[in-house]
């Protein structure tokens, strides 16, 4: 049992790494932001592997990456198979209609993390080093959650409330999420 729960752990771990990051880049191409910046190379440095042999599949529409969001489903895919195995579920008991399913809400749940990480270290720089490198490549990721509560949300002795706004709410699609039971 011990090491079934250090398995599931792992999976959890490297699927959430590997999915949040292909999200990234879709979202940064989506964006536009440079493929020169550390962001941007990090996260293609990390998927090309995966995402370089669907571009021959697939193309992009417009500024969407059909490839690298097409390779995230397949990693969701991957990672609800291999937890079903892992608890014990035979390939003949798993719920074959409702895979692609449960795929697709662990890809929300993914980009709601990637939603609380670029909010997190958008604070984090903003108050430790706001002129480091990646500075701008985060808020231009940040920029479109907290937009709409920084409009709404007056300043508080100079502190921007947006993020916590932000925060806040994936947490509550995270806890929502997490009691659908899938």
């Amino acid at each position: 049992m011990l090491l079934a729960e250090i398995a599931d752990f792992l999976l959890q771990t490297v699927s959430v790494i590997l999915g949040v990051t292909l999200l990234a880049r879709a979202y940064m191409t989506y964006l536009g932001l440079p493929a020169r910046n550390p962001l941007a190379q990090f996260a293609t440095a990390l998927t090309d592997w995966l995402v370089r042999p669907l571009r021959r599949l697939v193309r992009a529409a417009g500024r969407l990456d059909v490839a690298t969001l097409l390779a995230a489903l397949l990693v969701a895919i991957v990672f609800v198979c291999l937890r079903f195995l892992l608890v014990g579920l035979g390939v003949a008991d798993w719920p074959w209609p409702a895979m692609v399913l449960i795929a697709l809400i662990e890809l929300l749940r993914w980009a709601l993390y990637l939603v609380l990480w670029v909010t997190l270290l958008h604070v984090v720089l903003s108050w430790v080093n706001p002129h480091a490198p990646i500075a701008p490549a985060v808020l231009m990721l940040a920029r479109p959650f907290l937009a709409p509560f920084q409009r709404a949300l007056p300043l508080v002795g100079g502190i921007d409330l947006s993020p916590v706004v932000v925060i806040l709410i994936v947490n509550v699609m995270l806890i929502v999420l997490a009691r659908s039971g899938l």
